[in-house]
């Protein structure tokens, strides 16, 4: 073990969360991976100990489960020394809002907004005991436009930039950096991969590997850049979209992501 903090990834289980664990372990960096019960986290969390002689915990519980949560992020602060919160763990899809439950709704608006913002709040009074501290909040490129057929996904994230950008300038002067990372495509499962396929050359635009946006992710945090946007063709259609007129980049977006549907 190198040192006695940890970093606190949510969501890492498998996917970008993964990734980071696995990049986070080889700078020699101690792990707390929060994820759901039943998955891989514990092979995952004995392979990064071995392999990069880290130490890592693993905690399994549900973020949607808001006295869970609290329970299980108090006994971590009793125990740990955290400098570097991840807040990874989000969901999302593509259905018609007219056939899409109140069960997954209230699960997106819970695991991507009110977890999210929970976990900070009660990392904070920690994150500012040291020196230097860092939160990155995981949005996505769905945050620049709203987006028809999914809705809600595209305004949870939206929701995790601004509330990321005004923590920053809420707590600059002090040792923690506040970054929001803006990912764009993922293949981080098989419905994620049909979804991407399905919507052809714009869909595969800007994708990249989870290990690449995971290392642009982690020196743009540590170096302390605001927003962060992986890949070239993310960050020019960003700006292309960015002039476009909202009601017309609306529906180029909507078209695209309804071939998903079908």
């Amino acid at each position: 073990m190198n040192n006695e903090k940890y970093t606190l990834i949510t969501g890492a289980s498998s996917g970008l969360g993964k990734e980071f664990a696995v990049q986070c372990a080889k700078m020699g960096r101690n792990i707390i991976l929060i994820a759901l019960p039943g998955g891989c986290t514990p092979s995952l969390a004995e392979n990064l100990a071995n392999t990069y002689n880290v130490d890592v915990r693993i905690f399994e519980f549900d973020l949607t489960d808001s006295q869970e949560l609290k329970k299980q992020i108090t006994l971590i602060l009793e125990r740990f020394e955290i400098d570097f919160l991840i807040n990874n763990a989000g969901v999302g899809g593509t259905s018609l809002i007219t056939e899409t439950s109140m069960e997954k709704i209230d699960q997106i608006m819970q695991l991507n907004v009110r977890s999210t913002v929970l976990i900070t709040h009660m990392l904070i009074p920690h994150l500012l005991q040291h020196e230097r501290s860092y939160i990155m909040n995981i949005s996505s490129m769905a945050a620049f436009s709203p987006i028809a057929y999914k809705t809600v996904y595209p305004a949870s994230k939206a929701f995790i930039s601004s509330f990321s950008l005004g923590l920053r300038e809420e707590l600059s002067g002090t040792g923690v950096s506040v970054s929001v990372v803006y990912p764009g495509p993922i293949m981080t499962n098989s419905n994620t991969a049909q979804r991407i396929i399905s919507q052809g050359i714009k869909g595969k635009m800007g994708l990249l590997s989870t290990a690449e946006i995971a290392s642009t992710a982690i020196i743009g945090t540590i170096t302390k850049y605001p927003t962060i946007i992986p890949g070239f063709i993310n960050k020019l259609n960003h700006f292309l979209m960015s002039i476009l007129p909202m009601e017309l980049k609306l529906k180029m977006i909507s078209r695209a992501v309804k071939k998903e549907l079908i």
